[in-house]
């Protein structure tokens, strides 16, 4: 099936009652008829327990997102740093490194730095290049991160030639697809991506209203190579012969979940459900208008530079036709320095926020917020400047918004 008809149809549960749609199991703990029942359930981890681990609605979103991005399996966590940091506390023990590319989401940066490093782990940052990644890699590699668009460089790395190097080296590719807006603008696992994280806050959401995360991973021989999947673990079991390629998903929901209490709310499962729903419908239109805008404005006298993978002359334009379904809804302009920005975010007549994928176009200063906890070296690399404003378009007529930037660009 097409994404479209996954988007509506995937993980629909069998109701007993006949409802049309996803019930929200608004519970804590589900209960068992017998000290038989009760026991094979904890024994065994099949059925329903308590809803930090899984419930039914988590479990139907879950559904719907291995459909959209084509996984193994999917869990679904509190939150997109939740999904990133249960991976990697899956991946990796005290001693481990890993390589990661330039110019990831300051958060990101923030987790690795100030979390990670707390558990002995070692960060190595380089251009997400196959050489560089390449000659980064080491014996203690245990992880490559990478976004599908890096957050604000909108560069796009090449997915294929990554994973195929993952794969030689026997280690993990992770990507965090959030601009990848569920599956329906990029699916980085059906390129080779061992693992895929993602805020589902973002388009799967949709109206900016509710915060989720996702893990997701495919068929792969590589957890061999991990000594966490090779020893017994508290049932005196071998995760890896006893698992197989779901042992992996199953130590994110273990770690994620029942051990640090990373949980989606069933109400906000229910409200990722929905809007899977239309996010095809909404990444395409959106794309549209980012397209028009990039078109309209490049050459303007008061951007010094814009960035949209969707332009021909772009510099991430050739591995964007390849890995993204458009160019994609979001596009960065630099006016030049801090002043230039401030007055230009002053005069725009729209929403300035720390967020994307919203139904509303939603503008911000990456300078001054999202990075603004790395040092200014760190913000360079990660390609934000002073002067950079980074634009989340939305479902506004194009000629509106249009007409907005323009006034707007007259202040600056």
């Amino acid at each position: 099936m097409e994404y479209a008809t996954l988007a509506v149809l995937a993980g629909l549960p069998e109701d007993p009652h006949g409802a049309v749609g996803l019930p929200i199991y608004a519970v804590a703990a589900y209960g068992f008829k017998t000290l038989e029942e009760g026991q094979e359930r904890f024994a065994t981890g099949e059925g329903y327990v308590y809803a930090r681990q899984k419930d039914p609605t988590a479990k139907a979103l879950e559904e719907r997102l291995k459909a959209l991005e084509g996984a193994l399996e999917a869990v679904v966590l509190a939150s997109g740093q939740a999904a990133t940091f249960a991976a990697l506390l899956a991946l990796l023990r005290p001693g481990d490194e890993v390589v990661a590319a330039k110019g990831l989401f300051g958060q990101t940066i923030g987790l690795f730095g100030q979390v990670l490093s707390l558990m002995g782990v070692t960060v190595r940052y380089v251009d997400p290049e196959p050489e560089a990644v390449r000659e980064a890699l080491s014996a203690r590699t245990r992880a490559v991160f990478v976004e599908t668009v890096a957050n604000p460089a909108l560069l796009v790395p090449d997915l294929e030639a990554l994973a195929t190097l993952a794969e030689e080296a026997g280690v993990a590719l992770v990507v965090d697809n959030t601009f990848g807006a569920a599956g329906a603008l990029c699916r980085p696992l059906a390129w080779g991506a061992h693992v895929v994280v993602e805020s589902l806050t973002k388009w799967a959401s949709g109206h900016g209203s509710v915060l989720g995360g996702a893990v997701l991973s495919r068929e792969t021989e590589l957890w061999r190579n991990y000594p966490q999947f090779l020893q017994p673990d508290l049932k005196g079991q071998i995760p890896w012969e006893a698992l197989r390629a779901r042992c992996f998903p199953e130590r994110v929901r273990t770690m994620g979940l029942s051990l640090c209490g990373m949980a989606l709310s069933p109400f906000n499962a229910y409200l990722l459900f929905q809007g899977l729903e239309t996010v095809a419908l909404r990444v395409a239109r959106m794309s549209e208008t980012a397209r028009f805008l990039a078109e309209r404005l490049q050459g303007h006298p008061k951007v010094k530079a814009l960035r949209y993978p969707g332009l021909p002359e772009d510099p991430a334009h050739r591995n964007a036709r390849k890995y993204l379904a458009s160019g994609g809804p979001i596009l960065t302009l630099d006016l030049g320095d801090l002043e230039r920005a401030s007055r230009f975010l002053g005069a725009i007549r729209l929403l300035k926020a720390a967020n994307l994928g919203d139904a509303r176009t939603l503008l911000v200063h990456p300078w001054t917020t999202t990075h603004s906890r790395l040092t200014e070296e760190a913000r360079l690399q990660a390609g934000v400047t002073p002067g950079l404003v980074r634009v989340s378009v939305g479902l506004e007529d194009p000629l509106d918004l249009l007409a907005l930037f323009e006034e707007a660009l007259e202040a600056v």
